[in-house]
């Protein structure tokens, strides 16, 4: 299937591009000479590379947009909330792509100085929505947005896209060193439709770059049995024994899912990552 995505100008400052592994397939192991994290950043929303999540907000991939809303107008002062409602009418009024940028376009780069940045993903995702964006309109604000701006679009995917159509927009995030695009990227609709191998390599990239396995969606259900899966972590086990390199304990985890009967190499005393840059010592 093949995907165009159309080139538009917008009024907004240049960012720097995300690096990308030079690879034609998911290369978990491409990470030498690459930066941990993009180095694109939306106004007033600073991307991390972090997975974690603030206790207060919710998981926007996860959770059905009208619970969401819910949630969020509950933690949002009184402007962020009038803020908010006007962005999501506006983006109801004029649902999909208006010429070279749409008013909702713009509300998405605002979200994280109106909401703040820990409640901006999900601000994004619910304008996303009221916008009724197909893959045509998602595919326009990833490419051309913000490393915030394209996870916000990953979240929204499992509400919006019901087939295959958006994978190449999962492909290109798996290609990033970016460990929250990584985590936004392996959500439910990853879950879905990424195919065996490509959903193999995604779970070795979470493993290389040190995103934890439990923000891949359905990791059980794929992982179960998955014989492939199994030999393909049991030789970076082994690769990784064998170079004096501590093996990831979330790679344990996913060998006993894909084969319980596996007996992993036994792992090095000293630990060969660190922090969760992808890059070894």
């Amino acid at each position: 299937m093949t995907h165009r995505h159309p080139t538009r100008n917008i009024p907004r400052a240049a960012h720097a591009e995300t690096d990308r592994d030079a690879m034609p397939q998911i290369d978990p192991g491409n990470t030498t000479g690459a930066r941990a994290a993009a180095g694109r950043t939306s106004i007033g929303d600073p991307d991390r590379a972090s997975t974690s999540r603030p206790q207060d907000t919710a998981p926007a991939a996860l959770t059905p947009p009208s619970a969401l809303h819910r949630h969020l107008v509950a933690r949002l002062d009184e402007s962020a909330r009038t803020w908010l409602e006007q962005a999501l009418s506006e983006a109801a009024a004029q649902p999909g792509v208006h010429g070279p940028v749409s008013a909702w376009e713009l509300r998405i780069a605002e979200a994280g100085r109106r909401c703040g940045p820990e409640h901006a993903d999900a601000a994004r995702v619910l304008i996303l929505h009221a916008a009724r964006a197909g893959t045509d309109a998602l595919s326009r604000v990833y490419f051309q947005g913000t490393a915030a701006e394209r996870r916000a679009v990953l979240h929204a995917l499992p509400h919006l896209v019901a087939g295959p159509d958006a994978v190449p927009l999962v492909e290109d995030a798996l290609r990033t060193n970016d460990t929250r695009l990584l985590s936004a990227a392996v959500g439910p609709y990853a879950a879905r439709h990424l195919s065996p191998h490509l959903w193999r390599h995604a779970v070795l990239k979470c493993l290389f770059t040190g995103v934890p396995v439990d923000e891949v969606t359905d990791l059980d259900r794929r992982a179960r049995g998955d014989g492939e899966l199994a030999r393909m972590l049991a030789d970076h086990a082994a690769e990784r024994t064998a170079a004096g390199r501590a093996v990831p304990q979330d790679l344990y985890r996913v060998l006993t899912l894909s084969d319980p009967t596996a007996t992993p190499p036994a792992p090095a005393a000293e630990p060969g990552l660190r922090g969760s840059d992808g890059k070894e010592s």
